[in-house]
Order: structure tokens, then sequence, then C-alpha cells
């Protein structure tokens, strides 16, 4: 999952983005409210994290300015203003949560995967398929019981063909979602741990759950839910 933190107060940002990459998160980083929309706007993110008081674009402006643009992708402002009218103006303007600083890490975390969640249609942390159960929140995935250890890698990979589970998901979405800014991949890298992926979740079982549509991409599914 790829989440976007608009945050201009330095050691707060870094401590944000770094917690989330050891979630599992892809992460892009900016401290200016015109990045932030550019960024918003270009690519699919899962969730935004969104400081208000932004030096060059207040995160008001940006929130406002993305959803005129119909961009979906969930927002949680961030503020050290706890009025009510505030949370009220956030919300009216778009915004699917609100967060007072200071917060503890644990509220966050949280919540950003609840937005995630609701991003792709499931309340639930755990994700069913068949046999293959997901659990979201321990990051942890078991088929016919037994569990099945994957790299931080490998398990974006599947939880993101989890929740699009029954829908054909090209490479190119594949790579928006699960890559950030920097981080460099080769063309191939999406095919390379798709078959890392069914020598794992596949291969010792008849029942095959990852699928290739020649052209069009992948999807994760059980037989006859297509």
């Amino acid at each position: 999952m790829r989440v976007l933190v608009a945050e201009d107060h330095g050691p707060l940002a870094r401590s944000i983005a770094n917690g989330l990459r050891e979630e599992g998160f892809a992460v892009d980083l900016t401290a200016s409210g015109e990045e932030a929309l550019t960024w918003g706007i270009k690519s699919p993110y899962d969730c935004v994290v969104l400081d208000i008081m932004l030096p060059d674009r207040e995160g008001w402006s940006v929130l406002e300015h993305l959803r005129e643009r119909g961009i979906r992708s969930p927002i949680m402002l961030l503020t050290a203003r706890d009025a009510v009218e505030d949370r009220v103006r956030g919300l009216n303007l778009g915004a699917d949560d609100y967060l007072v600083k200071p917060f503890a890490w644990e509220e966050l975390l949280a919540r950003v995967r609840a937005l995630v969640r609701r991003a792709h249609g499931r309340e639930a942390s755990t994700i069913k398929v068949a046999d293959l159960e997901i659990d979201t929140t321990a990051k942890s995935v078991r088929r016919a019981g037994k569990q099945i250890v994957l790299s931080a890698r490998e398990y974006a990979l599947l939880e993101y063909l989890a929740h699009r589970k029954g829908t054909v998901v090209s490479r190119s979405e594949i790579s928006a979602h699960l890559y950030d800014n920097i981080d460099q991949t080769v063309s191939n890298v999406v095919d390379v741990y798709i078959g890392y992926l069914r020598n794992k979740i596949d291969r010792d079982h008849p029942v095959k759950l990852i699928y290739t549509r020649r052209g069009l991409g992948y999807l994760l599914m059980a037989p006859g839910e297509e």
C-alpha cells in the first residue's frame, strides 16, 4: 500500500514515514503543500496523511483541490488545533479522518490501516480467499492453517492483490501502489514477485489462487469467484 505524508516538521515527518515503511507501506514524503497536491493528483495513494499548516499551501487548500479534481484517496488531516470548527471544516471539505497533535504512533497507524481497508471496501482486518487467510494487522499469512513466511515486498504484493481479489490488476497498477517515488525498480519486478508468491502460496496446493490474464495482469481469487 502506498501512502503520501505531507508534514513540514522534519523530525515528526521522518518518524511517521519511517514507522509506516517499517510496517510495509511505500511512503512518499514532502514538506510542501504544492508538492503534495501535485503528487496527490498524479499517484493513486491508498492514504494521504496531510498536515494542515504547510508553508506554501495550507492543507485545507490541498484537500479542497484534490476533492475538486475527483481524487478519492482517503485523507487524514493532522493538526495542533483541536477546535470543533476546524474538525467540521476538514470533514466538510472531504477529509476522512482528523488527528490532533500530539498523538500516539499506535493510533495513527491504526487509523491509516482503517482508511486503507475502507478505501478498498473492507472493514475487517482479515481477508480470506478460499483457504488463504491474510491478517493485515499482524501482517501474517496462512494457507490451510499453515503459516507462510513472506518477505516485506512479497507480503505487500499479496495484500494488494487480496484487497482487489477477484479483479484483474495490471502491472502498472501494482507498481503505482507498491513503490514510492524514490524506489528504483526494473521493468519485470512485478512478474518476478508474482513468481515468488506462486511458489509460496500455490506450489503445494492443487487449487491455485493466483492467476495470470495475458496482456492484462494478475488476480487473486478462489475458483469460481471471477
